[in-house]
Parts: structure tokens; C-alpha cells; sequence
């Protein structure tokens, strides 16, 4: 009898410790105060949540995944998940990496942020991008307090949260002011880690990211500023970009064009990598042929490029 009651007490113990690593996996860690969510109509919208991917966000958020102290080697990842800016893939595109870049030594943060088909935006455009740059803000506001070289903060994106991770890199115009705002971190990424994505909004254009972010009939302006090779300047970080040939769904000639455009920029540093395999559907594990390696490689890149500090040992 003792003894049942010391395993019971033991499976107690292991499944409030199991809740409690759950519980704060799924934190929330809000990017604007109450009454301060810019590019606000005011009307009240719902989280929306099927299927492991979100539809609407009301109030957009960061996730944060966290290393040990003894694991941490100081560097800090901004994940953005997939999903045509129509809904967000957090889980194999947000979670799943942040696992990952865990085992790296890396903290991570998935972005929640709120979608171009939301009713509330005033510009449907820039509210991606106003949470993303938000994002940054916060997490080096943060840094002292969780570990995070300030100069060591970059952001992944896939697909369409590729196009976002991508603006985020190119774009400077503060969109995170409010009217008594101001900028006190800077939301520039340090590097750029970018799969499968969404560059153009022209002649390559994801056709259904494109309409979900700017409408079905944009205006040049507003097509040339957000196809991103247009964007990049000195202002953009050292970048390494991934994709399939054999990807249907958004051509690889979007990677192609953001590397030529590194590339006559003189970003240094940068590095592509376009695999025979993969589809639209690169991802963690489980890549058909050597697209499998893309991890191996993006690891490697992320030490060439200092951002992981092998001089922190595990």
C-alpha cells in the first residue's frame, strides 16, 4: 500500500512537471500594450484556431522557447511561420523550428501576428510587418534578462513568413510608432534565414500570398515595394536562403532574384543553396535527397558567420 502511494505520488510529480514544461512552451508574450495596437479600426476580432494553424489573430504575440543557462550560447531567433498570409502554420513551421534552433543553443521566439484578411486593419499591408519589427523590439528589450547578445538577434521565415522575415531585413520604415511611440530598440535583424520563400509580387508572385497581403488589384507602387529584391541594401544582414527547383508552388527564381540582389549589394556572407528536391514542402526532417542537408548546412553557416559561439561550451 505504501508503496502505491509513493509511485502515485511519483506519476503526480512527473505530470505536473510534464504541464508545467507544456504550460510555459505555449507562453504568450504580448507585443502591444492594452490600447496600443496600431493600424487598429477598433473592431473586435477572434483568435481563430484549426488544425494547427491560426486564421486570425486578435492581439498578435511571441512564443518564446528558451534554452538552459548551461545551453545557451547567446544568440536569439525571430520564427515566422508559412501560410500564403492567409493563416499560420505555427506549428511545423514555427514550433518545430524552434525546437530545433534549441538544440543549437539558440532562444526562439514564434511570431503570431496578425493577418492582411483581418477586418480591424486600417492597412492591411503593414500589419505584418508592424508585429514582426514589434518582435525584435521586445526580444532586445529583453536581452539582458534572458541571456541574448543584442547583436546576435536574427529571424527565419518560410514561405510567405519568409516574404515577412524578408521585409523585416529590407524594409526601414518604423512602422511600430504610435503617436506618443518611440523607438527605443532597434528591430533591424543581425541575420536572415530564409526557406522556400516568397520574394516577388510580380512576374514570379505567389499568386495568393500576393492578393492576401495587397488585394487582388495593387498598385505598382505598392508591388514594387514589396518585392523585396527591389529592397535590399546595405541596411540588409547576412543572409542564407534555401529552396527547392522542383517547388511548383513558389518558384525558386524568388530566391534567385533576393540573391542577385545580395549579391550587387555586397551583403557578405550570404549563401544559396537550391536543392533538385523538396517541393514546396522543405522541412525539418524527412527532405528527399539532399535537401535533407539543408540543416547540416544552415548549422554550419550560422557558426562561419559567428552567430553561434562555439567558444560557449554545452
Amino acid at each position: 500500500m505504501r508503496f502505491f502511494k509513493i509511485t502515485r505520488r511519483i506519476i503526480l510529480l512527473l505530470l505536473s512537471f510534464l504541464y508545467f514544461t507544456t504550460a510555459s512552451g505555449q507562453e504568450r508574450i504580448m507585443l502591444w500594450k492594452e490600447g496600443a495596437l496600431p493600424n487598429s479600426k477598433g473592431v473586435e476580432v477572434k483568435d481563430s484556431i484549426n488544425n494547427e494553424r491560426l486564421f486570425q489573430v486578435d492581439k498578435p504575440w511571441i512564443t518564446p522557447f528558451f534554452t538552459s543557462n548551461q545551453e545557451n550560447k547567446g544568440a536569439a531567433v525571430l520564427i515566422i511561420p508559412g501560410g500564403g498570409y492567409h493563416h499560420l502554420s505555427f506549428n511545423i513551421s514555427g514550433y518545430q523550428m524552434a525546437k530545433w534552433f534549441n538544440t543549437l543553443g539558440m532562444n526562439a521566439f514564434v511570431l503570431s501576428h496578425r493577418l492582411p484578411l483581418s477586418p480591424d486593419l486600417v492597412k492591411r499591408e503593414i500589419a505584418p510587418l508592424q508585429d514582426a519589427q514589434r518582435a525584435m523590439q521586445i526580444i532586445r528589450a529583453n536581452a539582458e534578462k534572458w541571456g541574448i547578445d543584442t547583436t546576435r538577434v536574427g529571424v527565419w521565415g518560410a514561405s510567405a513568413g519568409g516574404h515577412l522575415a524578408a521585409s523585416l531585413s529590407t524594409i526601414q520604415e518604423d512602422y511600430t510608432q504610435t503617436s506618443k511611440g518611440q523607438l527605443y530598440h532597434s528591430y533591424r535583424p543581425d541575420f536572415t534565414i530564409l526557406i522556400s520563400p516568397v520574394i516577388d509580387l510580380g512576374e514570379f508572385a505567389h499568386r495568393g500570398s500576393r492578393d492576401n497581403l495587397l488585394g487582388e488589384n495593387p498598385s505598382k507602387e505598392l508591388v514594387q515595394k514589396f518585392s523585396l529584391q527591389n529592397q535590399v541594401s546595405e541596411y540588409t544582414p547576412p543572409t542564407f536562403v534555401c529552396h527547392a527547383f522542383n517547388d511548383t508552388g513558389v518558384s525558386p527564381q524568388n530566391s534567385m532574384l533576393f540573391f542577385n540582389a545580395l549579391m550587387d549589394k555586397g551583403i557578405a556572407s550570404s549563401s544559396l543553396h537550391i536543392f533538385p528536391q523538396g517541393g514546396h514542402n522543405i522541412a525539418l526532417r524527412n527532405n528527399p535527397g539532399s535537401t535533407n542537408l539543408w540543416t547540416q548546412l544552415c548549422e554550419s553557416w550560422l557558426i562561419e558567420t559567428h552567430i553561434i559561439n562555439e567558444n560557449i561550451k554545452k
